[in-house]
């Protein structure tokens, strides 16, 4: 695979995406993921898994630099391929942890929420949220239900209506993230944590997460083309557009920069 990293230990796995330093999200790295927990759902001699990054990002979301020069086909195929990813994720039976190696906007977020538990990089600069309204992302009623099956109505409402993008020590405390650690040790309390897990009765410990993930399961629209009709549509806004492609050159021209202060 060329975008993500299979870890194989004792009765577990640690899937790491590394794609780049930042782990932008886009089609190729959506269908080796959907591969992946595949795998490990249908291997019964996996009993968890955990997801986790590069030093300083989970993931910085979508990859808009690319997906911004994709075709109506290519955007719905891609559009469809990361909601079905969603869901598949969302309804994961294993033991399955986020270790968050650092930022984890947007994107990286989305496939955040989807774990049993997320635990996160101590660091001021480090951000997690659902910020598509910052972004000009429409967001789908499938996320809308996560955030609020972690945090409460309320403060899903807010945050996602604002854009927010919240620090560590504000995810812990409006109960997106678990717990802070220093980077090097994230992976680790990770690790114990699955280990910890699988120490139950298998077949108690999936029923039971069965149990607590009711009432979202019930929820989730399991048609990923249907929940993201929306985003596929706006995407071809021209407002939307235009401001998409400023980010996007904004953002490119800030790579230029430092490459050339590198060679300097």
């Amino acid at each position: 695979m060329n975008t993500i990293e299979r870890i194989e230990k004792h009765g577990y796995t640690i899937v790491r995406m590394n794609r780049g330093k930042v782990n932008a999200i886009n089609h190729e790295m959506v269908r080796e993921l959907r591969q992946v927990f595949q795998d490990i759902e249908d291997d019964p001699e996996v009993h968890g898994v955990i997801l986790t990054g590069q030093p300083h990002y989970f993931s910085a979301g979508l990859d808009l630099i690319e997906l911004i020069k994709y075709d109506e086909a290519q955007i719905k195929d891609f559009f469809t391929a990361f909601g079905s990813l969603y869901i598949e994720l969302a309804q994961f039976t294993k033991p399955f942890i986020s270790a968050i190696t650092g930022h984890s906007p947007a994107g990286g977020c989305v496939l955040a929420v989807t774990s049993d538990n997320r635990f996160m990089a101590e660091g001021e600069a480090y951000r997690i949220g659902l910020n598509e309204m910052a972004v000009n992302i429409q967001i789908s009623q499938n996320l809308v239900d996560a955030y609020t099956f972690w945090m409460g109505e309320g403060l899903a409402n807010r945050f996602i209506l604002e854009g927010k993008l919240l620090t560590g020590a504000e995810a812990v405390a409006v109960g997106l993230v678990d717990a802070l650690y220093p980077l090097d040790e994230v992976l680790e309390q990770a690790e114990s944590t699955l280990r910890h897990y699988l120490e139950a009765d298998r077949e108690i410990w999936i029923n039971t997460k069965k149990k607590l993930r009711k009432n979202l399961l019930q929820k989730l629209d399991r048609d990923a083309e249907n929940s993201l009709k929306e985003a596929m549509t706006l995407w071809w806004k021209p407002e939307i557009r235009t401001k998409m492609e400023a980010y996007v050159q904004h953002f490119s021209n800030k790579k230029k920069t430092k490459t050339d202060n590198k060679k300097r």
